[in-house]
């Protein structure tokens, strides 16, 4: 009977190794590969841009608590203690604290746009600190999209369309139009164009020293990848707003 057992016993162990090794390689695999990587760190990028605006716009107290549904995300994921579901875990973390800094900024306090940048930074220091624990792409993922928000409201301020932005956000329906149109106009002057242009070479330069330092192989390089792509994702995206905005300016970005 002793003997039976004890056979019974390897042979079990046996099949959870061999399960093991079938599993353990796709969980180290899957979004370890950077194409995984930029898809899930683009999505998050775009998510609230298209979706958080217009919601924060209508309903911002439903915005805001979403934030926590964000979390609750965040917790299951991580409870299932599998390397692929912690590494979108730690995205939506990071999601969250963008999340939160948009809501409380679009919901209340659009008509200050010094206020835009210490708004989204409200979770700054919780995001340097995670830098030094495992949820790095997390941190990595917020520092990004508030480094990428920060230098589009200054290529917005040397332009000098900040003022547009206060008008904009105050203005009815029929002065809106307006005043994008003369943005739109400014935005097509030498000076506007040469700022625009440098700015968005400055950030493709960064995202791609930033990519070229980075493996798929550690977390820490990971986090490096999750960086570039979420600031070309954010130059993309601005990119395609300030071509809206001179194309037809009612449905640029500024409203």
């Amino acid at each position: 009977m002793k003997e039976l057992i004890t056979k019974n016993l390897e042979v079990k162990d046996k099949s959870n190794y061999e399960l093991h090794k079938k599993v353990e390689p796709y969980e180290s695999t899957f979004l370890s590969r950077p194409i995984y990587l930029r898809l899930w760190s683009s999505f998050f990028v775009i998510l609230p841009i298209f979706v958080q605006a217009p919601w924060v716009r209508l309903e911002p107290i439903s915005a805001l608590c979403f934030t926590f549904v964000i979390l609750l995300g965040v917790f299951v994921l991580y409870k299932k203690q599998s390397n692929k579901w912690f590494i979108v875990s730690s995205l939506l973390l990071g999601v969250s604290g963008s999340w939160l800094g948009g809501c409380l900024f679009w919901g209340w306090l659009s008509p200050f746009p010094i206020l835009h940048i210490p708004v989204e930074a409200v979770v700054l220091p919780l995001a340097l600190i995670g830098i030094g624990t495992n949820w790095k792409i997390a941190s990595s993922f917020y520092i990004s999209s508030l480094f990428g928000t920060a230098v589009t409201d200054i290529t917005i301020f040397l332009i000098g369309i900040m003022d547009e932005w206060r008008e904009v956000i105050s203005a009815d329906s029929e002065t809106a139009p307006l005043i994008l149109q003369k943005t739109s106009e400014n935005l097509l002057q030498i000076k506007s164009l040469s700022i625009i242009v440098f700015v968005a070479l400055l950030l493709w330069f960064i995202s791609k020293e930033i990519f070229d330092s980075a493996t798929t192989n550690t977390i820490n390089g990971k986090a490096l990848l999750v960086s570039s792509y979420v600031i070309q994702t954010t130059l993309i995206v601005d990119g395609m707003f300030i071509v809206l905005a001179i194309l037809q300016p009612t449905f640029s970005g500024l409203v």
